[in-house]
């Protein structure tokens, strides 16, 4: 049974910085580019940042320069770092594990975590 299981979100003040780090199992990480996507109140579900097996990235145009992934194949972890966050950062932050870096189809989701930023 594949899981991701994301974690590290929380409350935080404008300015500040917050990293999200997502674990997966039941799965041949290596084989998956991972993926954050956020989802804000009353909007669509978008994708923020992507990275392929080999490290490759790709990131939302609004999030370069603020917003860095990476993942570490030995410990099937990727990781958010989120910096200079604004109030409209907030939203629930998703994992995700897909085929090909730049393919929209998301094979399987984590559940979420909640990211606050307060003005």
């Amino acid at each position: 049974q594949v899981q991701l299981v994301e974690s590290g979100g929380g409350l935080v003040q404008a300015g500040g910085s917050l990293r999200l780090s997502c674990a997966a199992s039941g799965l041949t990480f290596g084989g998956y580019a991972m993926g954050w996507y956020r989802q804000a109140p009353g909007n669509e579900r978008e994708l923020v940042a992507a990275i392929s097996s080999g490290h490759t990235t790709y990131y939302t145009h609004s999030m370069k320069g603020r917003f860095f992934i990476s993942r570490d194949n030995a410990k099937n972890t990727v990781y958010l770092q989120m910096n200079g966050l604004k109030p409209e950062d907030t939203a629930i932050y998703y994992c995700a594990a897909k085929i090909g870096l730049y393919n929209d189809y998301v094979n399987y989701w984590g559940r979420g975590t909640q990211v606050t930023v307060s003005s």
